[in-house]
């Protein structure tokens, strides 16, 4: 059996090789430098934001822009259910209660039943510190309605476009929404730093206190001198000088997924009760909406299908091609069993039925036929015992 095919390897190259032997020796190996600089500014012009604050992981972005609000013990915080561990972790780590709000049939926080939550919570006279959605992979969250129940609950929101860096809504790019944003840079997202990830305002202050609590909130004297807690969050120089990279390369990259996307839907437009998860293309037909196609994802419908998401991920599995079911939404967590949360069932239903297929950048044509080969070859056995039965 060839090497295993894993869901979202990282793209590299010359170009990075390149880079890092740029920061090498410019003698800025240890964190911060020019690099570091260069990619934040970089970034905020590509996300069309005034500032960035380049660190150590986007949950450290997420945890920042939190404690720069004052969020803390006693605080509640909406987010959705369906996502990575990462982001009620950075809730948690304030000493804040994060509240689980379903989705809807997109993957993305349920609107409707943020504004529920909201309204339900400040009639108890709790207190709302603020709002987290998360742009489930690569699809931009329904900002322009998160942020009426925002404003009408006056308390900010902060964006986790960790999944969405490169997609756009409404002619916006992902990370421009929400009074702050955090993206991520690890190894398997669209664009990688190895590790790392980004905070973006465009509020001056708020980015400087960023920084400041980033650097171990170190004064600025000859001693070290600490007047806050601080926390050991900055990118180190040489991982920036990656970044720089590949944001050059990022649109070649978001086409490279995006041709995948295309090719598993063709694959999967005969096959009874599968859908995947996104629009056709990604888009709108305009461009002014797209997904950055970070993962493609399908929802298998058993009783129609006759088989599962979890039969089709062992068969896979069994000839080493790497396949996930979706994020086990955060309300079922045993780690965040006594949160309060807002349930319909959709999060649910996606993590029940719902899987990820290989989708990288540097995924090879001969490694995306040997993919599309194993479901070919799933489906069609799938069927036959379905028709001996």
């Amino acid at each position: 059996m060839s090497d295993r095919i894993l869901l979202s390897s990282p793209d590299t190259g010359t170009a990075e090789e390149e880079a890092v032997l740029r920061a090498l020796r410019s003698g800025w190996v240890a964190p911060l430098g020019p690099e570091v600089d260069a990619f934040e500014r970089e970034v905020a012009h590509f996300a069309e934001r005034r500032h960035a604050v380049a660190l150590s992981s986007g949950t450290a972005a997420l945890h920042l822009a939190l404690l720069n609000w004052g969020v803390g013990p006693g605080d509640l915080v909406l987010t959705a259910s369906m996502t990575f561990a990462a982001t009620a972790n950075a809730i948690a780590y304030t000493g804040a209660r994060p509240v689980f709000i379903d989705s809807d049939e997109t993957g993305n926080i349920d609107v409707a039943l943020l504004g529920t939550a909201m309204a339900d919570l400040q009639s108890q006279g709790k207190r709302v510190a603020a709002i987290v959605p998360v742009d489930l992979l690569g699809k931009v969250a329904d900002y322009e309605r998160i942020h009426e129940i925002a404003e009408a609950g006056g308390v900010p929101v902060l964006a986790d476009s960790a999944e969405s860096f490169g997609a756009h809504r409404s002619g916006r790019p992902a990370g421009s929404f929400g009074d702050a944003a955090a993206i991520s840079f690890n190894g398997n997202k669209i664009m990688t730093t190895s590790g790392g990830g980004m905070l973006l305002t465009d509020n001056a202050e708020f980015a400087d206190r960023a920084r400041y609590l980033a650097t171990q909130a170190r004064q600025p004297v000859a001693h070290y001198e600490h007047r806050d807690i601080g926390y050991n969050y900055r990118l180190s120089n040489l991982l920036a000088a990656i970044g720089r990279a590949q944001l050059a390369r990022l649109e070649v990259m978001i086409e490279r997924r995006r041709q995948n996307r295309l090719r598993y839907r063709e694959l999967f437009s005969a096959v009874p009760g599968v859908a995947v998860l996104g629009d056709p293309d990604g888009s709108d037909g305009h461009r002014t909406t797209r997904d950055n196609f970070w993962l493609t994802s399908i929802v298998v419908d058993p009783a129609v299908a006759g088989w599962t998401s979890r039969d089709l991920i062992k068969y896979l599995d069994a000839h080493s091609i790497e396949a996930r079911p979706l994020w086990k939404p955060m309300h079922l967590q045993p780690v965040f069993r006594d949160s309060p949360h807002y349930s319909n069932g959709t999060s649910e239903g996606l993590f029940e039925r719902g899987l990820s297929l290989p989708s990288g950048s540097a995924l090879t044509a001969e490694e995306l036929d040997r993919v599309c080969n194993a479901v070919s070859v799933f489906v069609s056995k799938s069927a036959q015992r379905r028709f001996l039965r």
